[in-house]
């Protein structure tokens, strides 16, 4: 997971990702996760609404990841803002090498800004088969609601991915450990190792975290400084029920 502080411009924003990607390519990872709307930005927040993106960059952007993610041999997950006819999605997108970029979730729980940007997706799935492993997907507010993941439990994910863009000014590391406490609840009331990562611009108030099947937190980068986490993620046998 690569954490680093989103901001308004998306060509920043793309020098930050492929920095990331090298990153982990250098350490051999297989799957690299970046946060909500990475890409773009937040509309709410970076953004005044959807319609500042300049969507031509946003393609050409999608090119230059998918030819990243291939020449490093690397698979990607990152939140942007996807444009669908005259809606906007808060969208997860898919990168694996020698395959066009897609779309593999889009944001259901939607809540303040969220609602004024963003229509609900209607998919209830967002799970990815890669090499042999699978994941699912869900998106920051979401984490509040165990519905969500009980989802992807009934599709015996192995590993749960979770997209944050959450920050809050003034500082609340109340807020922070309410999330992490969320996170590590999802991970084991559904026996399933998950992996979150968001924003790290100022106040960071989700974690950027590995946490395995027993809730147990196996690796967290500090607040608030831009970062590469590594988790090696182990294959279970069997769920413990």
């Amino acid at each position: 997971a690569y954490q680093f502080p989103i901001s308004a411009d998306l060509n920043k924003n793309l020098k930050q990702i492929l920095v990331g990607m090298q990153k982990a390519a250098d350490h051999n990872a297989r799957l690299l996760i970046f946060p909500e709307c990475a890409l773009t930005g937040y509309p709410g927040k970076d953004l005044e609404s959807p319609s500042q993106i300049d969507f031509s960059a946003e393609e050409a952007a999608l090119v230059e990841l998918a030819g990243y993610s291939t020449a490093l041999d690397l698979a990607i997950v990152f939140g942007m803002v996807e444009r669908k006819g005259g809606a906007f999605f808060n969208s997860a997108m898919l990168a694996v090498p020698c395959k066009p970029i897609r779309v593999i979730y889009r944001k259901r729980a939607l809540w303040g800004w969220d609602i004024d940007n963003f229509q609900p997706g209607n998919e209830a799935d967002g799970t990815v088969e890669i090499e042999g492993f699978r994941f699912g997907v869900r998106i920051c507010f979401e984490v509040r609601f165990p519905e969500y993941f009980r989802e992807l439990f009934r599709r015996r994910t192995d590993c749960n991915l979770m997209l944050f863009f959450d920050r809050s000014d003034p500082d609340s590391t109340e807020r922070y450990d309410l999330i992490t406490a969320h996170l590590r609840t999802r991970a084991v009331e559904n026996v399933t190792a998950t992996l979150s990562v968001n924003t790290c611009s100022n106040y960071q108030t989700a974690p950027t975290a590995a946490i395995d099947e027993d809730g147990v937190i196996r690796a967290e980068l500090r607040r608030h400084e831009q970062g590469l986490l590594l988790y090696e993620l182990e294959r279970k046998s069997a769920l413990s029920f």
